[in-house]
């Protein structure tokens, strides 16, 4: 599968698969419910664990558990996301049923620049392994930060660099106009010009924000496998679960008050693991099971305990 038809067969498919969801599932305007949310969650997942399946069948044992413990890994950091999602969609005050665009198109954005993101830290790491102490060190400072971090210091849109920027060098509207990301306008004089909508500059945000969420995420998957097609495909498959997990979780996610903590030591766990390789090994197995038990066990304490997390 690790060949350049298993690479050009698996991108095929996510883009006839997203082709299908804008342009036949989701054609018309609606608001996402609930119930959708979850059905889609499920199929992501499934699709998820088919493709796992695979892995393990044509790249063997090891490479199977590495892609779930990858999956697992960018699945769980994708719930700290939709944090930052909830706020800058009721910052902007958009439209439920525009968000589903903003976040496909989010979602392509993040394939393009995952992308090359993985390709470069693939080279770098090959090229120059010590960098791997850099991932791993780097890992551990955003667990501790993540860990002790306060709920006031948390995303603030409008301190956002990249919405001051967007607005100094685009014309934006005041008003959105459907799910439009561009419209014509008219000026004072009569003349037409080309201005972007808030929905456009959402979208940006949105894209922006990925990226520097994926700073986290891909060197910990880096820490799970050194494959790149693992590292690709894992981080791949748990983004295009992201935008249902939104619709599921939006109305509750800040329920899961023990979530970042839990999340905060899964990065500590795979940081050292990483500086600490060349002394001790862990087996992709129990890098599984711990991630798996430290993130089941702050769900549940999240559930069982709700309160006494704030």
């Amino acid at each position: 599968m690790n060949s350049l038809w298993g690479w050009i067969g698996f991108n095929v498919v996510v883009l006839a698969i997203l082709a299908l969801d804008l342009g036949v599932l989701h054609r018309r305007e609606a608001k996402v419910s609930v119930r959708e949310a979850a059905t889609w969650s499920g199929v992501w997942v499934g699709l998820s664990l088919c493709f796992a399946f695979a892995v393990y069948r044509t790249m063997g044992r090891e490479s199977g558990l590495e892609f779930l413990t990858g999956y697992l890994i960018e699945y769980a950091l994708s719930v700290d996301n939709i944090f930052v999602f909830v706020l800058i969609f009721s910052y902007f005050n958009v439209p439920e049923k525009y968000q589903h665009r903003v976040l496909f198109w989010g979602i392509v954005g993040a394939l393009v620049l995952r992308g090359v993101m993985i390709v470069a830290g693939s080279a770098l790491v090959t090229r120059f392994s010590w960098t791997l102490y850099i991932f791993g060190a780097f890992l551990v400072f955003t667990g501790l930060r993540m860990a002790l971090q306060k709920d006031e210091a948390a995303y603030n849109p409008e301190h956002d660099p990249v919405l001051r920027l967007s607005r100094k060098l685009l014309p934006v509207t005041n008003d959105y106009h459907g799910d439009s990301f561009f419209v014509r306008t008219l000026d004072t004089d009569g003349t037409s010009r080309l201005a972007a909508t808030p929905l456009f500059i959402v979208m940006v945000i949105v894209n922006t924000t990925d990226i520097i969420f994926a700073t986290d995420s891909i060197p910990a998957i880096f820490a799970v496998t050194r494959d790149p097609f693992i590292v690709y495909t894992s981080n791949i498959c748990a983004v295009l679960g992201l935008r249902a997990l939104y619709f599921l979780l939006a109305g509750v996610v800040d329920k899961f008050v023990y979530l970042k903590l839990g999340l905060s030591i899964v990065l500590i766990f795979i940081g050292l693991k990483m500086l600490l390789e060349a002394f001790v090994h862990i087996p992709i197995v129990a890098s599984l099971g711990v991630v798996g038990a430290v993130l089941g066990t702050s769900i549940f304490a999240s559930v069982k305990w709700p309160g006494e997390g704030h």
